[in-house]
């Protein structure tokens, strides 16, 4: 085989360090941001976070404001990073300096308060306070780590018993511990199933509690006809009254079936907004969190030293202060970006900003691409963990865009419209006469949504509602 040299025109698109820090910090949350400016500010010593300070803020191409009665998506800002083009060195933030405490520590009472309470420390801490010899006092620790979540025991005792390996233990010895600990707090832990920690709950009320016997007697014979049966016949098979069943069975409803889920509190999230909407002299407006990342500035004093140094430090000042200013700068085409992706959907779901979730328009990525001039993978970055503070509520960016269904005008309803319209209907139905899916679908053609059966069961189950069987109620 012959070699030869030619010659080959082609394109081929190259990311630079520089686009690929601005695409990475517009992907970040906001909590992630925060963490990848404190990191950098560490590890760059000529970027600076700006406390206190009093100066006006720099010029900068990012808008804080857009109303979109008036403007188009061809008004807004470009977005296209420019490395070489001259900018600032200071990002603009009106974000207040930390608050601090006579000692000069910052006052976070979120990262000072203790521990939540579990499941298993309440349960340990009431076995404390019990007497127990050891034996029952290992049997009881038996018993606590086998319980979930919700309360529920994961091993029955038989189980428990079998795996304690204690010489001359009885399994009546291990029976007994098992009822004490069923009289713990919260009322129905250590039960095995539904049915048992129900009845755990009924025995622990008073005996004058109106209706607690038949209420027993109701989930021990017939728990599984409790949600579908009519009063009248559940008073047949117990030969009692039509009175007395209901007001078993509201007082069976009035019990918690997880009764450990109350104790499982977890840490709680805050959601920091990137995006406000406010409505200002009758228009929606878009403005940027301020307090999503502090001000940054390159540190001239401390560069100017280094550049009177050797070469290796001229060097050295020289290579952070670009990185500074790269950082900078993705940070300014970040929030840039962010605007503009918010500030096309608002002008998009104006109606649901006014109206709530039944006017939300049918909205995809590549509407609010061809708009704003970016790829459909940019909007999916700038919508992802990004959120959006509104008059009705914070929402995910993401949480605007759903698909479409036809109406019978020749028009479009989004998904997001359809199962609010659902969820009204649902919940000013008759419970003891539910609508059916296909009733649903009718209803919701009268209001010129055309949908079928199959998409009405989709939607419904995607709201945790449950069909009309189920949802049947005769009380």
């Amino acid at each position: 085989m012959k070699q030869a040299l030619q010659l080959k025109l082609g394109q081929q698109l190259t990311l630079t360090p520089q686009l690929q820090q601005a695409i990475k910090l517009l992907q970040l949350s906001t909590l992630d941001l925060q963490q990848a400016i404190t990191e950098t500010l560490e590890s760059n010593p000529l970027l600076d976070e700006e406390e206190g300070s009093n100066e006006a803020p720099l010029e900068t191409d990012v808008k804080e404001q857009v109303d979109f009665s008036d403007t188009t998506s061809e008004d807004l800002p470009s977005t296209e990073l420019q490395v070489d083009a001259a900018w600032e060195d200071v990002m603009p933030s009106s974000a207040p300096a930390a608050t601090q405490g006579a000692g000069g520590e910052d006052l976070n009472f979120g990262e000072r308060d203790s521990s939540p309470e579990t499941l298993q420390s309440h349960l340990l801490w009431q076995l404390n306070l019990t007497r127990f010899s050891e034996t029952d006092r290992a049997i009881a620790l038996a018993f606590i780590d086998a319980v979930d979540d919700d309360g529920r025991l994961t091993q029955t005792a038989e189980q428990i018993f079998e795996g304690l390996n204690i010489d001359e233990l009885e399994f009546e010895e291990v029976m007994a511990v098992l009822h004490r600990l069923q009289h713990f707090e919260p009322t129905g832990v250590f039960a095995t199933d539904l049915q048992e920690c129900l009845l755990i709950q009924l025995r622990q009320m008073s005996e004058e509690t109106p209706h607690r016997d038949t209420a027993g007697m109701m989930v021990r014979r017939h728990i599984e006809q409790i949600p579908v049966a009519e009063p009248k016949h559940l008073a047949r098979r117990m030969r009692t009254t039509p009175e007395d069943i209901i007001g078993a069975l509201n007082l069976i409803r009035s019990l918690n079936p997880t009764p450990g889920a109350s104790l499982q509190a977890s840490a709680t999230e805050y959601i920091v907004p990137d995006v406000f909407v406010k409505r200002v002299e009758g228009k929606w407006r878009v403005e940027l969190n301020p307090d999503i990342a502090p001000k940054l500035r390159i540190n001239h004093h401390y560069a100017e030293l280094l550049n009177a140094g050797t070469s290796s430090d001229r060097d050295y000042a020289r290579n952070n202060v670009q990185e500074a200013k790269w950082f900078i700068k993705s940070l300014l085409s970040r929030n840039e970006t962010l605007l503009k992706v918010a500030s096309s959907i608002v002008q998009h779901q104006r109606a649901f900003l006014d109206h709530g979730e039944e006017a939300m328009r049918p909205l995809i990525l590549a509407d609010i691409a061809g708009e704003v001039d970016l790829h459909e993978s940019t909007v999916s970055r700038a919508t992802t963990r990004k959120y959006m503070h509104t008059p009705r509520g914070i929402y995910e960016l993401k949480y605007f865009f759903s698909s479409h269904v036809a109406t019978t005008e020749g028009g479009e309803c989004s998904s997001t419209a359809i199962k609010a319209l659902i969820k009204r209907i649902i919940g000013a139905e008759n419970s003891q006469k539910p609508l059916s899916d296909a009733k649903l679908c009718t209803l919701l053609a009268d209001e010129g949504v055309v949908v079928a059966r199959r998409t009405v069961a989709k939607y419904r189950e995607q709201m945790n509602i449950g069909p009309s069987n189920e949802r049947k109620r005769y009380i």
